[in-house]
């Protein structure tokens, strides 16, 4: 879905997180940044995914990575989603989809045989200088730390 690969500068984004913080990509100058994209807070397979970061946090922040989740979920929600299962990482609460769309991770998907537009789950592994190191589409969610480091 996204166009943006390997070695491409990552598009610059400014948002607000579950407590209505801003943040910025420029925040994260000078360090690693994991970047996911996914399609609702609290569903079973983003659930998953986000323990299993979770799970694997400490690992890396001993690698110099910070994560960032992202969805088109209100702030209420994430903080819900963060509360309930100990996140300890922010959530960008995308609710204009301008980091979504930036990212270019917004369009049609199919679920049980309907056709409809929505978040594709996508990673982004930035490097210090804000280049885009690796971008992973097919995320296996119950594994994505393992796929990241």
């Amino acid at each position: 879905m996204t166009t943006l690969t390997s070695g491409d500068k990552a598009p610059y984004f400014e948002a607000k997180d579950q407590e209505g913080n801003t943040i910025k990509l420029s925040d994260y100058k000078g360090k690693k940044l994991v970047l996911f994209f996914y399609p609702k807070a609290s569903t079973p397979g983003c659930t998953a995914e986000a323990c299993n970061l979770r799970d694997n946090y400490q690992t890396f922040q001993a690698k110099g990575y910070d994560i960032l989740g992202v969805s088109a979920d209100a702030a209420k929600a994430q903080q819900k989603f963060i509360d309930k299962y100990q996140l300890p990482f922010p959530l960008l609460a995308d609710e204009d989809k301008s980091v979504i769309n930036a990212y270019g991770v917004w369009g049609p998907k199919k679920f049980m045989g309907k056709k409809y537009d929505g978040i594709h789950r996508t990673t982004f592994v930035i490097d210090e200088n804000g280049s885009i190191e690796e971008v992973i589409a097919k995320v296996k969610t119950k594994d994505h730390a393992a796929q990241i480091l």
